[in-house]
């Protein structure tokens, strides 16, 4: 049984209420788009009308919501969805007038058998101010509505032919949007394990890290290599992109890094250039990767450090200090001639050191304002007592929250504190 609606009109109320959510993704057509989505209906009552939409005629409930005081948005359409009735409480001075109720709406109903419609609809109550007769377009009948607005049914070979044609596309489409949905989660869950699984045990550092990301999957990365016994690889990255290129090469960039991560230990620079080297051979032009690499050391709570173009790390001091991790290179995968300089940090029991990527520090809120680094660093300030997990938590909680918007960028966080042996 097919069954859709054709019409003339707009109701006004569905501008307040969103009822379709369409795919991310820019129009390839530049004007503007334009379509019919539904028209108004006039009804003493709504509920009452409401359940003789749903229950004799099979439509179903597409939004029904309280607009402002003394308005109601009721919204129905079809079993195909191919439009919306938006029933519209008549006002007090139309219901005496009678203007608009008992109207002819103009609206038509296509089924592919007029016949079973209309003993099925008569069974239920529905009334037929005409039943159903052969026409030159095919069999057409008239039924009302309980206010007595009229409503065209209409069967018609071609135009059945056109509507089938419709949906078979249309459930096509479906299919191959579940099969994409189907893909972008496996796609997730595999990113998901190539963040760290566990961490590697020290004695003097205790640490944790983070990802959210915009879409499904990104291009933020933090990681936790275990270079040596009592040697940590402290690792956040940013990868140019978002969605799916994003996370190709945030996969790249950890995979490389965890393949190599052995020139770590003595020669820093050397592990990066193979990074870059890599990262320039197999991309694109133009595509390249932020990343911060602190390699610590146990024993002597020494950080050496390369930062190649990422926001600085925040390092806030037991006795309330901050010093930031500057930059010292550029950006990897840009450039095929390529250097770094590494530079130290030598940490004492207190200090917490922050790294983070900039869908933090630029989350908006409602007024157009950003979270900025101000603010990252009191919410470092006042939770640097708290245990890491605690801190880690808060942090994003905040940034969550001052974010009215939907997440545009992916937010990556890693917070690291150093303590004594017998902490």
């Amino acid at each position: 049984m097919t069954d859709t609606l054709t019409c003339r009109g707009v109701g006004e109320c569905l501008t307040h209420c969103q009822v379709h959510q369409s795919a991310d993704g820019d129009y390839a057509d530049p004007r503007p788009y334009l379509a019919i989505h539904g028209a108004e209906i006039p009804v003493r009552d709504q509920n009452q009308s409401l359940n003789f939409y749903v229950e004799k005629l099979g439509f179903r409930v597409v939004v029904d919501c309280q607009i402002s005081a003394g308005y109601r948005c009721v919204a129905i359409s079809p079993p195909d969805h191919s439009t919306v009735l938006v029933l519209v409480k008549a006002s007090r001075d139309s219901r005496e007038k009678s203007p608009d109720l008992g109207r002819r709406t103009g609206l038509t109903l296509v089924t592919d058998d007029i016949a079973e419609k209309f003993q099925q609809w008569s069974a239920r109550g529905v009334h037929f101010r005409e039943t159903p007769r052969t026409v030159p377009w095919g069999i057409h009948a008239i039924f009302d509505d309980i206010d007595g607005n009229q409503f065209n049914l209409l069967q018609s070979s071609w135009l059945i032919d056109v509507l089938n044609a419709e949906r078979r596309l249309a459930e096509r489409r479906q299919q191959s949007e579940r099969r994409a949905a189907y893909e972008m989660e496996i796609a997730k869950r595999i990113q998901t394990q190539l963040f760290p699984q566990r961490l590697p045990s020290l004695k003097t550092l205790k640490y944790a890290g983070a990802c959210s990301q915009a879409r499904q999957i990104g291009g933020d990365y933090y990681d936790f290599l275990d270079l040596a016994p009592g040697h940590l690889g402290l690792v956040i990255g940013d990868a140019a992109g978002k969605g799916i290129s994003g996370a190709l090469l945030m996969a790249i960039l950890q995979a490389s890094l965890r393949c190599q991560n052995a020139l770590a230990l003595g020669n820093l620079p050397r592990l990066l250039e193979s990074v870059n080297q890599l990262l320039y051979e197999n991309t694109p032009e133009g595509i390249y990767a932020t990343l911060f690499f602190g390699e610590y050391q146990d024993t002597t709570r020494r950080l050496h450090y390369v930062n190649c173009g990422h926001l600085p790390p925040i390092l806030l001091r037991q006795d309330g200090a901050l010093e930031r991790l500057d930059s010292n290179s550029t950006v990897l995968g840009m450039f095929g001639h390529w250097e770094c300089a590494e530079a130290e940090k030598e940490l004492t029991p207190g200090d917490t050191l922050l790294l983070y990527t900039d869908g933090v520090t630029e989350a908006i809120n409602g007024e157009g304002r950003e979270f900025g680094e101000r603010r990252l660093i009191e919410a470092l300030q006042t939770g640097h007592h708290l245990p890491i997990d605690c801190l880690l938590k808060g942090m994003l909680e905040q940034v969550s929250r001052f974010g009215t918007r939907e997440q545009e960028d992916d937010i990556a966080l890693v917070v690291a504190r150093c303590h004594s042996v017998n902490d």
